[in-house]
């Protein structure tokens, strides 16, 4: 279990590290939470150690018989501090030990994330521009702040990330993906898309789109340009990509045809496409006839399969890699993985992730059970979608490296 320390600093986006701080122990992480004295005006101690169950201080003073200012930072896997204000920002680029925090950073030897947030004046002044560039110097991850509304009626930059930015790039340090997909470009689909028989019904299936976004974020933190397809999702698209829509199976073929253009790096393919559609669509509400209790015939007809046609045409796109993925409802693994190598050699895709929704498994569900198929191995993955994400991209960047 990775241990993280996250330190909160005395701003107003202090109220953000409460998620971000529950969708780091969500997601398995062995969290300490070091705030200083003014964060804790915005958010009371409690809240903290209610979420990760473990006792708050700001104090050197406290846990002085293991020595708490060195143990906490020296024992950490990766070091959090968001929101970091202008003040910290100044104390650690200077080597500073004021309090419990600034002692934990100095005794750190993990990976330390930074996640600045104040006016834009402070963000824009030499002073903080000197520090964080010290900071980043020594290897410190400093991200770069939001632009947006901030306290009061003023907006610009200096706005905290996303909590699930942040953990985003946490997430990428601890699993070594930072920076792996610097310099490329990957298109992503996700979602179910929604083939429409009359004005207001349609076929679609139970895809949400979370592991597709999981996988676009997890590549955005890896440095990646994302192109992310979606269809019908019910997760919030993550700011950085190039968001296009495709409600249909046709339109999302239009959509990846239209992103080879720009020849990308790779297409994974998770999105749930319609094996089928109505072949007669009503402009307007297919009725009820109360008299006659007719039923309406739904005849039906294939649509394109997106993952064979992108994968017979990538050689006029230039597509260096194609990961398809493979929904089944089995019995078992053998039965999961036999369906695997039989698709995979239909499909013509370099990779496949195949995983059993038998009973309504896994779909708009956080965990999931997948299998990885190449044409030489096969690899088990459990987890959050998240930590699938992340071991996919890890992946592609062995591939993509391999080719070269």
């Amino acid at each position: 279990m990775p241990r993280v320390v996250l330190g909160v600093c005395g701003g107003i986006a202090a109220y953000k590290s409460v998620e971000l701080l529950r969708l780091l122990t969500e997601a398995g992480h062995d969290v300490t939470v070091v705030p200083t004295e003014n964060a804790l005006r915005f958010v009371g101690s409690a809240t903290f150690e209610a979420l990760s169950g473990k006792p708050v201080s700001t104090s050197v003073w406290d846990g002085v018989d293991r020595v708490a200012h060195i143990d906490i930072g020296a024992s950490a896997d990766l070091i959090v501090i968001a929101p970091a204000t202008a003040d910290f920002l100044a104390r650690a680029s200077h080597g500073m030990a004021s309090d419990l925090l600034s002692n934990t950073l100095l005794s750190a030897t993990a990976p330390v994330l930074i996640a600045p947030a104040m006016h834009t004046q402070m963000w824009e002044h030499p002073a903080t521009a000197h520090n964080v560039a010290l900071l980043r110097s020594r290897g410190n991850f400093v991200l770069e702040p939001d632009s947006g509304r901030l306290t009061g009626k003023d907006s610009g930059v200096g706005r905290l990330p996303s909590p699930f930015s942040i953990f985003d790039a946490a997430t990428a340090l601890l699993s070594g993906t930072v920076g792996l997909l610097s310099g490329r470009h990957v298109v992503v689909t996700a979602g179910g898309t929604q083939e429409s028989w009359d004005a207001v019904r349609f076929l679609g299936n139970r895809s949400s789109g979370k592991q597709g976004i999981a996988i676009a974020r997890a590549a955005l933190a890896a440095g990646a340009q994302v192109t992310l397809i979606t269809g019908s999702v019910q997760e919030a698209v993550p700011a950085g990509v190039n968001h296009v829509k495709a409600p249909s199976a046709a339109q999302m073929l239009d959509a990846v045809r239209e992103s080879m253009t720009q020849q990308p790096d790779a297409l994974i393919m998770t999105a749930a496409v319609a094996d089928f559609r109505p072949i007669d669509v009503q402009e307007g509400k297919i009725k009820k006839d109360s008299k006659s209790h007719e039923i309406p015939t739904l005849n039906l007809q294939q649509t394109t399969d997106i993952l064979a046609t992108m994968c017979s045409e990538r050689g006029s796109a230039s597509l260096p890699v194609v990961i398809g993925f493979g929904a089944e409802t089995v019995q078992s693994d053998e039965e999961l993985m036999a369906l695997g190598v039989t698709k995979l050699k239909a499909k013509g895709c370099d990779m496949l992730v195949v995983n059993n929704v038998a009973h309504g498994a896994i779909f708009g569900e956080d965990y999931s059970e997948v299998i990885f198929m190449d044409a030489n191995s096969r690899q088990k993955h459990s987890g959050t979608k998240d930590h699938i994400a992340q071991a996919l991209v890890a992946r592609l960047g062995s591939i993509l490296e391999g080719l070269h």
